[in-house]
This record gives structure tokens, sequence and C-alpha cells, in this order.
């Protein structure tokens, strides 16, 4: 019993040099179970980067931007995300009028949930999962129109911080905006 503790301490320093995003055996990522109580980087609302149509909606969906704290940390220090950061894009659908609501967008419904995760195992250094409703997902094949939408359209490494105000302020002041990036 006396070496208890320094076992359960080396089991906490092998989770830990894990990072945030967590896999399977065979290389799916595990849905971050508590992921609404990261750092909510921002909502957009009628967001599409293809879908014409979408914008017409009378009701379109929100996206909610969610990052592991350590990740956050670490951005807000260096201006870069550390290896194994994990982002959650939460889509929901939107209404506009409720008994008492008669004006503006409120959030409903989830109707689909997304990661994007730093690690090295994926050629570029990012992987895309539609993470669905189950346990865990596999990654998206290369082929995946994210891969290059956020190879080309991303401020800083491979994410959208440009739509996150205030750690764009950072990366500016840091110098991590991409030379390619044009505001």
């Amino acid at each position: 019993m006396k070496f208890a503790l320094p076992g359960m301490l080396l089991i906490a320093a092998a989770l830990l040099a894990q990072g945030p995003a967590q896999f399977t055996a065979d290389g799916e990522l595990k849905r971050p179970a508590n992921y609404r109580e990261w750092i909510f980087l921002s909502s957009g609302v009628g967001m599409t980067y293809g879908n014409q149509t979408a914008q017409n909606e009378a009701n379109p969906a929100f996206d909610n931007v969610f990052v592991e704290p350590s990740a956050y940390r670490e951005f807000v220090k260096t201006g870069m995300w550390p290896e194994g950061t994990t982002f959650v894009l939460e889509v929901r659908r939107s209404e506009s009028e409720t008994r008492i609501g008669k004006a503006g967008k409120f959030q409903t419904k989830a109707i689909a949930t997304e990661a994007s995760v730093k690690d090295k195992r994926f050629p570029d250094g990012w992987g895309y999962f539609d993470l669905g409703t189950g346990p865990s997902a596999k990654v998206l094949p290369q082929t995946a129109a994210c891969y290059t939408c956020h190879k080309n359209n991303t401020a800083v490494e491979n994410t959208f911080v440009q739509f996150y105000p205030t750690l764009m302020d950072v990366a500016k002041a840091k110098g991590t905006v991409k030379k390619t990036y044009v505001e």
C-alpha cells in the first residue's frame, strides 16, 4: 500500500502526457464528454461555406465553438496551439419566435457536433471528425472539404482565429497570424 501514491502519480502523469485529445486503441477520437465546460470561443449564426441558400433561411443555424482549457491558456501565452489541442463545433438549429419573444434568434436542438484535433499523427498536423452521436469517431478522409478550407482560409495554423476576436488580438500581438492570411 505504501507504493500506491507513486503509482497513482505515474498513471496521472501518463494520462496528462496524452494531451486533451483522447483516442481509442484503433485511432478513433473519443467524444469529449464535457466539452460544454470548455472555453467558449464564439458563436456564429448562418455561417455557410458553400451553400448560399443556407444564408437565406428564416432560421439559420448557430455554430458554437469550444476549445479545451489548457490549449486556450497556451494559445494566450504563445499565440500557437499546442499538440493535442481539441476544438468542438456544435451546430444548433435556431428559432425566432416564441410566446414571449417576437424578434431575434435563439438556439434550439443540436444538429451536428464536429471536432478538430492538432496531432502529429495526421498528415497536415490536424484531423477533422464528425462526432455524430457515438462514443467515438474516425478521422475524416483527407479528401473532405474541411482540410482544404482550413488550410487555405484560416488565420492561425488551421484554425479560424479570425472569428474569435480576443484570440485574433493575441495572434497579432504574438506575430503568429499566417503570412498568407488576408483580412
